[in-house]
């Protein structure tokens, strides 16, 4: 069976657990923007006691159209997070696109996430499974909750324990996503801590014409659905201004609205676990 909690860095993530929180901008932009927005989440985890965990791309391989900005690529990217981490202590993920990533990730990154288009793909889960950092796995679009014991049951078939789920929404037709938060319920029984996605989950896929579009003000609602359910983390994608963000600007949080919004969202986490130790 999988671990539960997972252990993130010096962070564990799962039952008995604090609320983690994984947030940084879309895609690696600069060295300096990384720094600035690490820097505002390492305050923000000393201020509001809450374990925080810098996320970005070095690759947007999955950009909608050829011509859209994808990173800094492999190398530049993980020295760039290398810095982040060595600068504030906090830990780092990013996410890989081919087996053959997995092993230089793991040596910077304390999380390796597969994408959610990709959490099929066998060989990219067995290299990122053998790497034995712990892995979070984002669910597919396409995918039922259900069926993401077979995700787990690929990590585990490589003797990885520590897996995260990730839940970002379920296509409803053609370029919207609904969330079914029963799907955190779901994935939990699965023995795994769940991280729900709340900016990807207000994506609108291909909206824009040649990019993605999205509604950020659905991002709070959301997310407080999914902590009164009962998620384990909260993914939130974040940027000082997100209308000129290079990846995914319409649905990220301004940098400068995450405090009062995870301040809310922790108020009413301390509700949800005074109902559950009653």
């Amino acid at each position: 069976m999988p671990n539960n909690p997972v252990r993130i860095g010096p962070y564990w993530c799962g039952l008995g657990k604090p609320l983690v929180v994984i947030a940084g901008p879309c895609v690696i932009e600069t060295e300096a923007l990384c720094l600035e927005i690490a820097h505002r989440l390492a305050e923000l985890q000393t201020r509001l006691s809450v374990p925080m965990v810098f996320k970005a791309s070095f690759d947007k391989a999955n950009r909608t159209s050829i011509h859209s900005f994808r990173g800094p690529g492999l190398d530049r990217g993980l020295e760039i997070l290398a810095k982040v981490k060595q600068a504030t202590g906090l830990p780092v993920t990013t996410d890989i696109h081919l087996p053959e990533q997995a092993r230089a990730v793991a040596e910077v990154c304390d999380l390796i996430q597969i994408p959610a288009f990709l959490c099929r793909q066998t060989d990219l889960l067995v290299a990122a499974g053998q790497t034995g950092r712990p892995v979070h796995v984002k669910k597919g679009q396409f995918v039922a909750p259900a069926d993401m014991a077979h995700v787990v049951g690929k990590l585990e078939a490589v003797g990885c324990r520590d897996i995260l789920v990730g839940e970002r929404g379920t296509f409803f037709g053609y370029g919207r996503l609904v969330n079914d938060m029963r799907a955190i319920v779901q994935i939990q029984a699965l023995g795994v801590p769940v991280v729900f996605d709340a900016t990807h989950s207000v994506q609108e896929p291909g909206a824009l014409g040649g990019v993605s579009g999205g509604n950020r003000a659905m991002v709070e609602p959301l997310a407080r659905a999914a902590v009164a359910v009962g998620a384990d983390a909260l993914f939130f994608e974040t940027h000082p201004d997100p209308d000129h963000a290079l990846s995914d600007g319409p649905n990220m949080v301004p940098l400068v609205q995450l405090e009062p919004l995870l301040r809310r969202l922790l108020s009413l986490r301390a509700v949800v676990e005074s109902f559950t130790h009653e």
